[in-house]
């Protein structure tokens, strides 16, 4: 299924976090903390200004990306977990 977001949204598949720590100890699924990086699968066009103009979004498909723990909205596309969220909620890309 192809998905386009619109206007200055962007669609983010959030990257599992490691159940192991550095010490090796096990973390299970019910103590895991929500992601807060992923990689943008894709964007909108971008959001219209005052005067119609459409301004482009600063991330691209590819980019990592870090967001607010409980940013965007949770969606389920086939059998993936996705974010769909405004550029605004982004924090950074990593490089």
């Amino acid at each position: 299924m192809a998905f386009r977001p619109l206007h200055d949204r962007v669609m983010v598949k959030p990257t599992e976090q490691d159940e192991v720590t550095k010490g090796g100890i096990i973390i299970p699924d019910t103590a895991k903390e929500k992601p807060m990086q992923g990689e943008v699968v894709a964007v909108g066009p971008g959001a219209r200004d005052d005067n119609g103009k459409v301004n482009p979004l600063d991330v691209k498909a590819g980019d990592r990306v870090m967001y607010g723990k409980w940013s965007g909205t949770e969606v389920k596309m086939d059998g993936a977990d996705y974010l769909i969220m405004r550029e605004s909620d982004l924090m950074g890309i990593l490089e």
